[in-house]
């Protein structure tokens, strides 16, 4: 019997990945097909499925890549041949989303859909902007109007003499057509000097906000080159935007912070710099893959209980080696009596979520803290086993042999260059979208300079962020000139120092 399909029509959110709805989430995990918006942003692609198909279908300026008709085409195919099929559009699709002209030809079409209500950027944007639509002493009605209508019309049917006159008037898509609108609202009855707001990329760290009067709002987004996408707020509630502007005064609202290491290990740093208003630009140099052989991690494995500690140095060895570890068939149970070291708390975390307690940390998260922590203890004639990364500093072999420790170095994985592209640097560079590169490790330095090239050099204004003494070594070492340098030596700490570095230039 053939799979039955079916279409999921999803409100994104207004560009902030963190306002979809847990109920659209959950949707687009199970779909096969994805066709999603220009203004949907890219980080919510990633609770698709990995092997679903992304088919883009944005506009961008009354450009569209594929006609409505061809798209309602592709959903009543793709659904037809028993697809889940998720319709991603920013915003909320029932608010000037044509999710409504969607759905008109799914039902005639017979093909089951669902509407999966969003945020719409006509309360999200003003809220962003510390913009309440409605308040007891200022407005008591919104109404939320387009600022593009359909031009197949021939005649608007937006009744301007009764919107005029009601409290706050939202205007969406409304930068395209701002003197026509303005025009419009005084001609009927709006006072010239009403407080009004623009606000361009809202919810996201692009936020942009310019206020001023009716009269004059024209004038100044033309001074200011405000093009779209945007919203236009029209009312007194525009006066509070000043002093309940929250999110434009993020220690590190609307800055470029490019991360280098593996996007699948950039999960916490990326929640932590968004978290602080910062842009996070993904520019993994690195790719983390296993060893090229297996002999020597599989030996050490089998012969386990010969060892007294096993010492990790990175979330990444932890988690290759364990991944070997039950892949031949052994479990936490071998592990009886053996004493686990790691390098910081973060790889003390991933071992603990596998069941396996961890008995020592060291105070100073580097190669040098774990052989000092080390003295206390009793090594001679102990077995030691360090699975780590193929190409690393011998600081904690070396440091512990003197200690009268037989030490098993083996290789869990090894660091490759990602092949990233220098024009996509290059490009961003020269849309002056980057403020910091990071670093978190060596590798991350080594492989970034092999893409961007040894004689490239980063504009003044761009700062270098590192993590640790090991990985501020190796910046310098490539020529690079280092801004930021934190303590301890973990992805907080990382943010922490560079929220200071900004705030000590203000």
């Amino acid at each position: 019997m053939k799979k039955q399909g079916k279409v999921y029509i999803i409100g994104a959110g207004p560009g902030d990945p963190g306002l979809i709805t847990v109920r659209g989430v959950e949707c687009l995990k199970r779909s096969d097909v994805v066709i999603y918006d220009y203004l949907v942003s890219r980080d919510i692609l990633k609770y698709t499925r990995g092997n679903a198909r992304l088919i883009y279908v944005g506009k961008k300026g009354g450009d569209h890549t594929v006609s409505q008709d061809n798209l309602n085409q592709i959903l009543v195919k793709e659904a037809s041949e028993g697809n889940i099929v998720a319709r991603l559009k920013g915003g909320d699709p029932f608010i000037f989303g044509r999710g409504g002209e969607e759905a008109e030809v799914l039902s005639k079409a017979e093909i089951p859909f669902e509407i999966i209500p969003g945020v719409t950027s006509a309360i999200a944007v003003p809220a962003y902007a510390g913009i309440p639509l409605t308040h007891r002493k200022y407005a008591s009605s919104v109404t939320f109007v387009t600022g593009h209508e359909d031009p197949t019309k021939g005649k608007s049917s937006i009744d301007w003499e009764n919107i005029s006159a009601v409290g706050t008037i939202v205007f969406l898509m409304g930068i395209k057509n701002l003197t026509y609108i303005v025009t419009s609202l005084i001609e009927n009855g709006r006072a010239p000097g009403t407080p009004v707001a623009l606000i361009r990329w809202g919810t996201t760290p692009d936020q942009e906000t310019l206020t001023g009067t009716l009269s004059k709002i024209a004038e100044l987004a033309e001074e200011r080159n405000f093009l779209p996408p945007g919203i236009f707020v029209v009312g007194d509630v525009v006066k509070f935007c000043d002093d309940l502007s929250w999110f434009e005064k993020k220690p590190l609202f609307g800055k470029g912070i490019m991360i280098t290491r593996p996007e699948e290990q950039s999960e916490e740093f990326s929640s932590l710099l968004r978290e602080e208003g910062a842009r996070v630009i993904p520019f993994p140099t690195i790719k983390i893959v296993p060893p090229d052989c297996f002999d020597d991690p599989d030996r050490a494995i089998k012969n386990i209980e010969r060892y007294e500690w096993i010492i990790f140095t990175s979330a990444n060895g932890a988690k290759f080696f364990f991944n070997r570890f039950r892949e031949l068939g052994s479990d936490i149970r071998d592990l009886k009596g053996i004493k686990i070291c790691t390098i910081g708390p973060a790889t003390a975390s991933v071992i603990e979520k596998l069941g396996v307690k961890v008995d020592l940390v060291p105070d100073e998260y580097i190669s040098e803290g774990v052989v000092d922590a080390f003295k206390e203890k009793e090594l001679h004639g102990k077995k030691v086993l360090l699975p780590r990364a193929e190409i690393a500093r011998d600081v904690i072999p070396q440091g512990l042999s003197k200690l009268g420790a037989r030490v098993d170095v083996v290789t869990a994985y090894r660091t490759v260059n990602s092949g990233k592209d220098k024009a996509e640097f290059d490009e961003m560079i020269d849309q002056n979208k980057v403020d910091v590169i990071t670093f978190t490790s060596p590798s991350t330095v080594t492989n970034f300079i092999d893409i961007i090239g040894k004689d490239t050099r980063l504009p003044e204004h761009v700062k270098v962020a590192c993590i640790g003494p090991v990985t501020l070594d190796a910046a310098r070492k490539a020529g690079l000139k280092v801004d930021i340098m934190q303590g301890p030596y973990v992805i907080s700490g990382l943010v922490d120092a560079i929220i200071k570095a900004f705030e000590s230039e203000k």
